[in-house]
């Protein structure tokens, strides 16, 4: 560090406490840019005490510097600090405010490299509309607030009394980041080779729930690909006809693979007929199986051998291939593990409801069974690997494992209105995907591609609106805006699914 060539002059109260302290935090990405304008500062205010607290990021030159502290030093010395300035993450913002400095704040620039994402930037951005930080994002700003604060300390404090709210908000906001902050491509591993584990001595039954209406030919084949798994242990299929006469003729107790049939007792749909079979299972185990795809013959002794090696696994999924009009398309994660915030940022399509094979108690004791609110039960997949991520991440085998059929007779082709208002259900239910631009971008842009499909304009413009205005690059706000100007959704939807994509 450089040797100061000005002797700091004495503070007014005598002590020999920083005039300046500034957190960075512990995040292992490097904040230089930070540093540098502090540095820059101190140059010029030779007869200021600066300490900064850097972590991993390099070491000042000018200023006085050191990589870590504990909390309850740094608490103490932002106390005695006539001014305290940190970076966007919450918890250094809670503790400068706990020891009643209203903290100037420069959030963290992914794209500088300086985060993982802009969750920083969304959050001190929310925390100045409210006032409860002073926010810059450029040297000249930070110079400005820091000669203010020092003229006026008095404008840089806060009492307890009006930061109980504050820091409640902040705490449930961290919360909210620290688990959207892993996104996809990221922290999430890569794809490896699946473990050989020895010998398995003893599978365990797996039950598999059949929901099922008007496809008794797709049904039947179904049966077929469950019935010819490779799995040593017990399979036992409860399918559960949901608005749909029964077909008792399915049913067989015999063997290793029995069937049984069930009627949907709970409420009518996708969702609650799943729920009838997950209620009426007695295994730890148990899948799903949409009537109309099919498990390859290794599909399920890949997933329980995951879930044995794993017990604190939750949930398993694997890849799928698409078929639609006799064209196919592989689609498979390369990676093993996926996270909430990985979902939040993407559907994943490759981690379909034919693949989930998830602990029962998981549910029934744990995040719940599927949702039964959701309009007309559409997403009802996608939101209940959202709350069993919220758990712990969703393990994945970067293979196919189905085949999944998508064709004109889908229970949800042509329904515009019941998609918009569950995907409107879900952004309200999930405040978290705000978090997440390019994941309320999707979302938002399919709202608007369902209600310019369902002949809404002015609500289809509207949702394009926020489309782009959250991210200018999604393109399903222009696939909806071609529907408005008169492109069938059709026309759409069919391009889509001819390269293995949806919506």
């Amino acid at each position: 560090m450089t040797e100061q060539t000005t002797r700091p002059a004495p503070r007014p109260d005598g002590s020999d406490h920083p005039d300046v302290v500034v957190s960075i935090g512990t995040d292992h990405h490097a904040f230089d840019r930070l540093v540098r304008w502090i540095d820059d500062y101190a140059l010029a205010r030779r007869d200021l005490r600066i300490l900064v607290q850097h972590g991993h990021s390099a070491a000042p030159e000018v200023a006085s510097g050191t990589p870590f502290l504990p909390g309850e030093d740094l608490g103490g010395l932002m106390g005695a600090a006539r001014v305290v300035v940190t970076h966007g993450g919450p918890g250094t913002i809670v503790q400068a405010r706990r020891a009643g400095r209203l903290p100037v704040v420069v959030p963290r620039d992914p794209e500088l490299g300086e985060h993982v994402d802009d969750h920083q930037l969304l959050f001190v951005s929310r925390l100045q509309e409210a006032g409860r930080v002073r926010s810059c994002s450029s040297p000249q700003q930070l110079y400005a607030l820091l000669d203010r604060a020092l003229a006026a300390p008095e404008d840089f404090r806060v009492g307890p009394e009006d930061d109980e709210g504050a820091v409640r908000s902040a705490l449930r906001a961290g919360a909210l980041i620290d688990l959207v902050a892993d996104r996809a491509g990221q922290d999430a591993p890569a794809a490896e080779p699946r473990r050989d584990g020895g010998e398995v001595t003893e599978w365990p039954e797996v039950t598999v729930v059949v929901p099922t209406r008007d496809r008794p030919e797709l049904l039947r084949r179904t049966l077929r690909a469950v019935s010819e798994q490779d799995y040593p242990g017990t399979i036992t299929t409860i399918v559960v006809y949901d608005n749909d006469q029964p077909d008792p003729s399915l049913a067989r107790g015999e063997g290793g693979r029995p069937v049984r049939v069930v009627t949907n007792t709970l409420t009518p749909g996708l969702a609650g007929a799943r729920n009838t079979g997950v209620l009426a299972a007695h295994t730890d185990l148990v899948a799903f199986c949409d009537d109309d795809d099919t498990w390859m013959p290794g599909k399920l002794r890949a997933q329980v051998r995951v879930m044995l090696e794993e017990p604190g696994t939750d949930m398993v999924c694997c890849g799928i291939t698409v078929v639609y009009d006799k064209v196919e398309a592989v689609r498979t994660l390369d990676r093993t593990s996926v996270s909430f915030g990985d979902l939040l940022g993407s559907r994943l399509t490759e981690l379909h409801p034919s693949t989930f094979l998830i602990r029962r108690r998981a549910m029934i004791d744990g995040c719940g069974t599927v949702s039964e609110e959701i309009p007309g039960s559409y997403a009802e997949d996608y939101e209940l690997l959202l709350r069993l991520a919220r758990r712990g991440p969703i393990r994945n085998i970067p293979e196919t494992g189905v085949r999944v059929l998508w064709h004109r007779r889908s229970h949800f082709s042509g329904r515009w209105q019941t998609i918009s208002t569950a995907l409107r259900w879900l952004l309200e239910r999930y405040p978290e995907f705000r978090l997440v631009p390019r994941g309320h971008a999707r979302v938002a842009g399919q709202i608007a591609f369902a209600e310019a499909s369902a002949g809404h304009r002015r609500a289809a413009l509207r949702w394009i609106g926020t489309t782009v205005r959250t991210r200018p690059t999604e393109a399903r706000a222009y696939l909806a805006l071609l529907v408005v100007l008169g492109v069938p959704p059709g026309w759409v939807t069919r391009a889509l699914h001819l390269r293995g994509k949806g919506l």
